[in-house]
């Protein structure tokens, strides 16, 4: 493909989450699919206003953080690159196993690009998670 569709520019994101250990006990299997894995876990600490916060990431750098006593907003959608196909449906998979409910199934879609292949779900919260692969088959 000539366009490198894998890039970001974004540092880290962090996601607000009513219930930290619920959150945690799902998005662990579900991103550790995909090569995403716990890199860091800051408890809690009410004299400096710090509040828990599990980081996960590639390498040693976490990038996707769930925060807690966080309230969920409207059309909140976060993809994840997967390096393949199969990897989408991994996360597809083990997303459901731990209870995700579907939106769309893994499958090409073109009205992004010719090689888009992607799968969603909504996350207990009802986050809308995404894994995508930019490769051709």
């Amino acid at each position: 493909m000539a366009a490198d569709l894998a890039g970001s520019r974004i540092d880290h994101l962090n996601l607000a989450v009513p219930d930290l250990r619920r959150s945690v006990a799902f998005y662990t299997p579900v991103l550790e699919v995909l090569g995403i894995t716990t890199l860091l876990a800051v408890p809690a600490d009410p004299e400096h206003d710090q509040l828990a916060m599990h980081g996960y990431g590639v390498g040693f750098k976490p990038f996707f953080w769930l925060v807690e006593q966080g309230r969920m907003g409207e059309n909140v959608h976060l993809a994840f690159t997967s390096d393949d196909r199969d990897g989408v449906q991994r996360f597809w998979d083990t997303a459901l196993e731990a209870g995700a409910r579907p939106q769309l199934p893994p499958a090409v879609h073109e009205e992004y690009h010719p090689a888009y292949y992607g799968a969603f779900v909504l996350d207990p919260d009802g986050v809308s998670l995404e894994a995508v692969c930019h490769e051709p088959a």
